[in-house]
């Protein structure tokens, strides 16, 4: 089974929708491979795997170096990774250097990024130079310091021209894909049906082409989750507990037992005596 390509998630556009999750490290890419068409790198791996305040601190050397984690465990979805703050903004060119630098070194399906239409240009360069590119819009987290916080977009219809001004923009430049990240249903669901290009929502709506969520929050392995996460499991009571089990084991030395510890061979028996 071939690994599913950035072309691919593009061509699902009204056809079936595109299941996605985030994935950080080999153990999580290698639960999911195949169970979801799309793995985001994404860099809320700051938050989740650093406990950094927000994703500004993220570098591209750690980007890289989760990314080849997912790819090199993972052999059927399509990985995307994210290009972190100040590795792109600066110009076309800038962007396009550090871009193949992602691609090369960690063997992805492409790259994403934040920003709409001041953005339009470097997706152009992207894109025109074989690197697939994944937009994001909405609420953007590497801007979280400028736009004063996590807040929904579009909770006014006046708001709105922006934003789908944006997606077009996206979609025009050359993406095969954009996320739509904390925006109002009615906003990301017009959205969604302007577009030729597929929209992953994230906290948008169910009619996106798509949904997306960070793998340990809906695994309920997160302290705190936003409102549009549902948890699918509550992994961090079981660890608790497997956790516990094995404190009690150690400390009374049932663990480990004589399956668990190595053996030396059995003598030899001399039959000639």
């Amino acid at each position: 089974m071939k690994r599913v390509s950035a072309s691919d998630i593009k061509n699902k556009k009204g056809k079936e929708p595109i299941v996605c999750l985030t994935a950080y490290t080999a153990p999580i890419a290698r639960a999911i491979d195949g169970g979801v068409d799309l793995m985001l790198v994404g860099d809320s791996l700051g938050m989740v795997l650093y406990d950094y305040e927000n994703t500004l601190q993220v570098t591209l050397n750690q980007m890289i170096e989760h990314g080849k984690s997912v790819v090199n465990a993972s052999s059927k979805s399509c990985v995307i990774v994210d290009m972190p703050f100040g590795t792109y903004e600066e110009s076309p060119d800038r962007a396009f250097k550090n871009a193949a630098r992602v691609m090369k070194e960690t063997n992805c399906n492409g790259i994403k990024l934040e920003g709409g239409r001041l953005m339009e240009r470097t997706i152009s360069h992207l894109a025109n130079s074989s690197i697939p590119v994944m937009g994001h819009i909405g609420l953007q987290p590497q801007s979280v310091l400028i736009d004063g916080g996590y807040k929904v977009r579009g909770k006014d219809k006046s708001e709105w021209q922006k934003y789908i001004d944006d997606a077009i923009a996206v979609e025009n430049a050359g993406a095969f894909s954009i996320v739509l990240e904390g925006m109002t249903e009615p906003l990301a669901t017009e959205i969604s049906q302007k577009l030729k290009i597929p929209t992953i929502g994230i906290g948008a709506s169910p009619k996106c082409d798509g949904q997306i969520l960070v793998t340990e929050d809906m695994l309920g392995l997160t302290n705190v989750a936003p409102k549009f996460v549902k948890k699918y499991k509550e992994l961090d009571k079981s660890i608790n507990e497997a956790v516990n089990q094995y404190a009690i084991q150690v400390k009374n030395r049932t663990f480990p037992s004589s399956e668990h510890v190595y053996h030396m061979r059995p003598k030899l028996v001399n039959n000639n005596k």
